[in-house]
């Protein structure tokens, strides 16, 4: 740096950056005794003052004497504030000259901050008024904050000036800038300029270079009118001086430069900010139908899981196969649309954040509730809501079916009881054995020990009866209280027998001693044929009674016990002919010894007749129904043996199939060849062979329907489970979808990042060289195989793909990593500095200013999501487009 000092109106000086040091050595060719002619102190004084106040108006003030207004240096820290943008330290507020000298040192020493060093300047020249000291500093303030910025082709400030003017009025007749004083006397370079840029504001083929206080005239009143560019300049000025003053034309023309460059830098800044709305108007657009989508499905759970938990059991058989029926409708029609709706929502949140990574915005985080892990997470309480229901529906039938068996068990053995006991007690309470006979006493003692032991045998019945009720309560049968109001009747009655029997003992007891006949044969008889006909009727009992198999073994034992209980009639055959044979003996001995019998046997009330009626019944009547009936059991256990098979048979091929495919699929996924159109293409008609497979699904679907129909519920032939197959083919489904939707993002990424086929192919193969990249370990080879060196490296590269520190890296996380390696994304810096230009340098925006600016919908967009700015140079209405632009990419909160 060196420092040339120089007598120089208006008290010049010029900084020491290299720049400035250019700008002073072009500067040794000027007349000096042109730049000391009172007009050039004159032009100086309205342009800067018109400069000045330019600014000056910003803040609400002006100056009228540009060396008296700025003597105690309020206006002068006021107008350093508004140019730079920045905040001085606090004024001093007095009127002493200590006061107006200290203030001026804060304006200096702020000019110094900016990297401009004052030759020649001090605070006392100020405050004393010095004119050409005034215009000096003013022109340093000038030079700095509105000319040395100005750059084109990395020239310097005034050669990049001048080399944009001369662009800009290449085109135009009679116009060859070459200097900043006579090149523009004429007037039309200042026409010319504004022509270029607003050609709507002049009409220049009417403009003629012998008139140029005229032409000068029409820019600069255009210029103050539609440009918001002051009259810095008087035409007549300009006109009447040889050589206008250099500082003076700069300074007006600078305040073109910023003008029209201004609306370039503004244009540009809107389309930017254009851009970054568009896409996230887009990505809310996908977020929007994310959270809809996922509302709907967590709803449809919701509504349905109760459904499912509801346990209420039906009274009826009919009732519980309805609801059966209910929930493979459920099964059929209603839940296969959500299981693809599951799937699509997934793909879409995938396809959503590559998106979002590809337009370099934070990853999208759905509202509470609706994330991913929470529909995975309400779809698996669904599918265990959904298994239980089917094993409580299963087993609920299952015990309807008992109570069904039992109750009607329960009714036959209750009936058969009450007949029997039909008159027992008038029979016990009668009084004959007062009136009777010796012979008459032992033949009613006979008789009650022939009733005991018939009321012994019928004691089994009874107990069965008890157990019978006990179990249907235990199984909550509907039509309880009636079955336990009938057990109880029973069982009273059974009591009352047993004391009503003991009470008739004990009165023949007593007159045994005076009864000593007794008919041997009919006593013979009657014991003999009451086990027997005991045995007939339990034989009656177990013939009609009704029995429920599972399966053919149990079928087959109830036949073999059924041809056990056949090869036992013979033997019964002769227990009943001996007791004919009794019988007979009796009526042979009275017809013998000429006694005429008075009735029936007096021991019991069983008949030969009955006898033979019951044999007839049990050998020719039960026993072919029964045989018919076992029969037609077996027939139907075959039938759902060969249900079992089928089923079975189409299972055993289907599992296997399903495993192969999603083996297939995991090495597809790895082992991908060709462009990644064409492994998208193989895709899809692999997808399409798999979902044409569909048909052996429903065909398995309909055996089971039959199978759960013919309530078979075990199925030795095979380990498959419908349920079981039911997840396979979802998974399936859904690992393929998956699969083409991961290609779809790689083209997605590709050509949004630029990315090579031949890139992507190197990546990928580098990737799963590495076994899928489980760990660091094994990354950090990978980057290797692709390049990277050095730890320093790897950490850093490692913080990006693995920022959980989980120690895997997914194909996703490294493929994001490096395109944003090979590309380029806006920022919020590049956001947050267009919005800059369009506010004018604020800090802030307004909603006119948006509206201006932008097309409607996104002008609207902007405002409605803009936070009110509160900074210290708030005004009403001004909005935050700072913390706007860090939100768009997830850098800070609204």
């Amino acid at each position: 740096m060196r420092i040339r000092k120089t007598t120089q109106p208006a008290g010049e000086c010029f900084v020491e950056t290299g720049e400035q040091q250019t700008y002073m050595e072009q500067e040794n060719d000027w007349d000096r005794d042109l730049l000391l002619d009172p007009a050039w102190e004159k032009q100086q004084r309205k342009t800067f003052t018109a400069w000045c106040n330019s600014h000056l108006r910003k803040a609400g003030t002006q100056i009228e004497n540009i060396e008296e207004d700025f003597r105690d240096g309020l206006k002068l820290m006021l107008l350093l504030e508004v140019i730079s943008g920045e905040r001085l330290p606090k004024p001093e507020r007095g009127k002493m000259r200590v006061h107006k000298i200290n203030n001026v040192n804060k304006a200096l020493d702020f000019i110094a901050s900016k990297g401009v060093k004052l030759v020649s300047i001090g605070a006392e020249e100020i405050v004393d008024g010095n004119a050409k000291m005034t215009l000096g500093m003013i022109w340093t303030i000038i030079l700095r904050f509105a000319i040395q910025d100005i750059s084109v082709e990395e020239t310097s400030a005034k050669e990049g000036l001048l080399l944009w003017c001369q662009r800009k009025t290449a085109p135009y007749k009679n116009v060859n800038v070459q200097n900043f004083h006579i090149s523009w006397k004429d007037g039309l370079a200042f026409n010319a300029l504004i022509h270029r840029h607003r050609p709507e504001l002049i009409d220049y083929d009417k403009l003629r270079k012998d008139d140029p206080v005229t032409n000068l005239n029409n820019a600069f009143e255009v210029a103050e009118r539609y440009l918001d560019i002051p009259k810095m300049l008087d035409a007549e000025d300009i006109v009447g001086t040889l050589r206008p003053d250099e500082k003076a034309i700069m300074t007006y023309v600078s305040c073109f430069y910023h003008a029209f460059s201004g609306a370039q830098k503004a244009e540009t800044a809107a389309n930017r900010i254009c851009k970054v709305l568009a896409v996230n108007q887009e990505n809310e657009h996908l977020m929007e139908d994310y959270e809809k989508l996922a509302s709907d499905l967590l709803e449809w759970i919701r509504r349905t899981i109760p459904w499912l938990e509801n346990r209420a059991p039906e009274k009826t058989m009919t009732e519980m196969q309805q609801k059966l029926e209910d929930f493979r409708d459920y099964r059929r029609v209603h839940k296969p649309p959500k299981v693809q709706e599951k799937c699509q929502l997934e793909i879409n949140f995938n396809t959503l954040q590559t998106k979002l990574r590809l337009s370099n915005r934070p990853a999208f985080m759905p509202s509470e509730g609706r994330m991913v892990s929470d529909i995975n997470g309400a779809w698996h309480k669904l599918e265990g809501a959904e298994k239980g229901y089917e094993e409580w529906l299963l087993n609920e039938i299952r015990r309807l079916e008992r109570l069904d068996h039992l109750a009607e068990k329960f009714r036959q053995k209750a009936a058969i009881h009450e007949s029997w006991t039909d008159g027992k007690e008038t029979m016990l309470t009668q009084k004959d054995y007062e009136t009777a006979t010796l012979s008459e006493i032992k033949a009613l003692l006979k008789k009650h020990e022939a009733f005991e032991s018939d009321l012994a045998a019928h004691q089994d019945r009874v107990e069965q009866i008890a157990a019978i009720a006990q179990e249907l309560n235990e199984l909550d049968y509907y039509d309880s209280p009636s079955v336990n109001a009938r057990c109880q009747k029973i069982c009273e009655q059974w009591d009352a027998l047993g004391s009503l029997t003991q009470n008739r003992r004990e009165s023949l007891e007593r007159t045994e001693k005076q009864l000593e006949s007794i008919d041997e044969l009919y006593l013979e008889y009657a014991k003999r044929a009451a086990p027997f006909n005991n045995w007939m009727e339990g034989a009656m009992e177990d013939l009609q009674d009704m029995f429920i198999v599972h399966n053919i073994e149990e079928i087959q034992g109830l036949i073999t016990a059924h041809d056990q209980f056949k090869s036992t009639l013979p033997e019964a055959n002769k227990e009943r002919e001996a007791i004919q044979a009794i019988q007979a003996e009796v009526q042979k001995i009275a017809q013998y010894n000429g006694i005429k019998l008075a009735g029936n046997n007096p021991y019991t009330t069983i008949t030969p007749q009955s006898i033979d009626k019951k044999w007839e019944k049990v050998r020719s009547q039960l026993v072919p129904q029964r045989d018919q009936a076992l029969q037609e059991e077996l027939a139907r256990q075959q039938s759902n043996d060969h249900l079992r098979r089928q089923f079975a048979n189409q299972a055993n091929m289907i599992g296997p199939w399903i495993q192969n495919k999603m083996e297939e699929i995991g090495r597809i996924s790895i082992e991908m060849n060709g462009t990644l159109e064409d492994q998208l293409t193989h895709l899809r008609q692999y997808e399409q062979s798999i979902i044409e497979y569909k048909p052996n699904i429903d065909q398995l679907e309909g055996d089971h329907q039959l199978i759960q129909e013919a309530l078979i519920f075990d199925n030795k032939y095979t380990s498959y489970t419908m349920e079981h197959l039911r997840v396979g083919w979802e998974q399936l489904l859904t690992t393929i979808a998956r699969t083409i939707n991961e290609i779809e993002n790689q083209i997605l990424t590709r050509d949004a990042k630029g990315i090579s086929q031949e890139q992507l192919h190197e990546y990928r193969t580098s990737f799963n060289h590495f076994d899928k990249v489980r760990n660091s370990f094994e990354f950090k080879a990978c980057l290797i195989s692709l390049g990277y060196d050095g730890d320093a490296e790897f950490a850093r590269i490692m913080g990006i793909v693995d920022p959980n520190n989980s120690g895997a890296v997914t194909f996703q996380a490294f493929i994001d990593f490096m395109s944003r390696e090979t590309t380029d994304t806006d920022t919020a810096d590049q956001v947050i500095a267009s919005f800059k230009i369009l506010a004018g340098d604020k800090n802030y925006i307004t909603a006119e200013e948006l509206r201006r600016e932008l097309p409607p919908d996104q002008a609207e967009y902007c405002i409605a999501r803009m936070a009110p700015y509160t900074g210290p140079d708030a005004v009403p209405g001004a909005l935050d487009y700072m913390s706007f632009s860090t939100a768009l990419y997830g850098e800070s909160d609204l």
